[in-house]
Parts: C-alpha cells; structure tokens; sequence
C-alpha cells in the first residue's frame, strides 16, 4: 500500500498518522525494520527532518525502537495507554485491589504521621459526609465520602501517594455511583457506613496505625463486595 503524499498541515503530525496507520493496518509487523528517512520523506513527500521527528513521535508512543547502526524496527501495533485510560479499561476489581493497598497503607502513615490541621481537615470531611447523606443529591454524598477518603491520604504526607490517589478519584467516582444507582444505599445501610469512617478518623486521632488499617480495609472489601454483587 503507498505511503502517498501529504496535504499542506501540520506535516510531522500527518506523518506520524500516517506511519502508525501503516503500522495499524500491518504494513510493517512488529519485528520489521522501517524504510530508511530518505525513502519515506520521498513517500511521503516531506523532508527528512519531518520524517525523523515523526518517528521520535513514534517512538514515545511505544511504537518503534531506534536501534544503533540498525535502523527504526517496530515493537507494538498500538500505542502506550496512559494512566488515566488504563484505569478506565480496567475491572472494579482490579481498581479496587489496587486502592485497598493505598489506602490501607495510607491510612497506616496518617495515623503515624498527623497533624492538627490534618485532624481538623478529618473532622471536617467527616461531618460534611454526614451532613451530605442528608441531603438529596447522590453525587453531592459521592463526593463527600471521596473528600473524606482523600483527606486521609493526604494526612499520610507522601505526595506520590496522593498522586496515585488522584488518578484513581474518577474511575472510584464512577463506580459509586453504578452502586448508588444499583442499590438504594439509605434503605440498604442507614448508617451508610458512618461508624466505619468516625472509627477511621479515630484511629488516625489515637496514632493507631494497625486499627486505622484494619478499618479502611474492611470498608473498601464491604464496598467492593457491593459493586461486584450490583454488576
């Protein structure tokens, strides 16, 4: 299939597309070594320097290896996924596990490691996640119990932690609300697992890292148990 020359745009963006269309439609199979720059800018009717920043895109995206005195081979059919879109691909389950590790380990550091103004900023979020439950609004509730969440980590002071947090807050975000919308949550737990979460904070006040971990892994399992059993 010919490359085929390129309209007047933004010429390395054309032509990284182009090359990993070629790629895509399995022209060049993984393994394969690509045509020399002077053959493809020829192709495709640019210069060789487009060709090569094209390639460089190429290559972020985890599509081809430049090799030392060998040339450009391809490695994958399909670009890296970044983090957000992988999240979004994945099982509630396995998004689960994953938080259960951080937020167990968080809340372990934030008991060890809190603050008065973490202690306040704790309290906080723990009455506006009653004072939300209250309320009509789901996603306010949604939100609430998240800040709360969120609020531990951030007492455990580790910013990638909470890095790492931040990425899962959308896909825990949509997932509550599958179970919200499931199952009516002020008929199925009156408590809406207030007691959890005021044992939590707690734990955290009292620098008992081993009940603080406990409790926000029983609830995260509770939790989990429900999403599975909705779906």
């Amino acid at each position: 299939m010919p490359l085929g020359r390129l309209r007047p745009s933004p010429l390395v963006e054309q032509a990284a597309q182009r090359l990993r269309d070629q790629i895509a439609g399995g022209a060049w199979p993984v393994g394969t070594k690509l045509p020399g720059e002077t053959t493809l800018a020829r192709e495709l009717g640019v210069g060789r320097s487009t060709v090569r920043e094209a390639l460089r895109a190429l290559a972020g995206a985890g599509l081809v290896q430049a090799r030392q005195g060998a040339g450009v081979f391809v490695i994958a059919t399909e670009p890296d996924e970044d983090w957000p879109a992988r999240l979004r691909r994945a099982s509630v389950a396995d998004v689960y596990e994953i938080r259960t590790m951080l937020e167990v380990r968080a809340a372990e550091l934030a008991a060890e490691r809190r603050t008065a103004a973490d202690l306040t900023a704790l309290d906080r979020a723990l009455a506006a996640r009653d004072e939300a439950f209250a309320g009509p609004a789901v996603e306010a509730f949604i939100d609430a119990d998240i800040a709360l969440h969120t609020a531990v980590i951030a007492a455990a002071h580790n910013p990638v932690l909470a890095d790492l947090f931040a990425g899962f807050v959308p896909v825990l975000r949509d997932g509550l609300l599958d179970l919200v919308t499931l199952v009516d949550v002020r008929e199925s737990d009156t408590a809406h697992g207030r007691d959890a979460h005021a044992a939590l904070v707690e734990a955290i006040r009292a620098g008992d890292p081993a009940a603080a971990g406990r409790i926000i892994e029983t609830e995260l399992h509770l939790t989990l148990a429900g999403l599975l059993q909705g779906r």
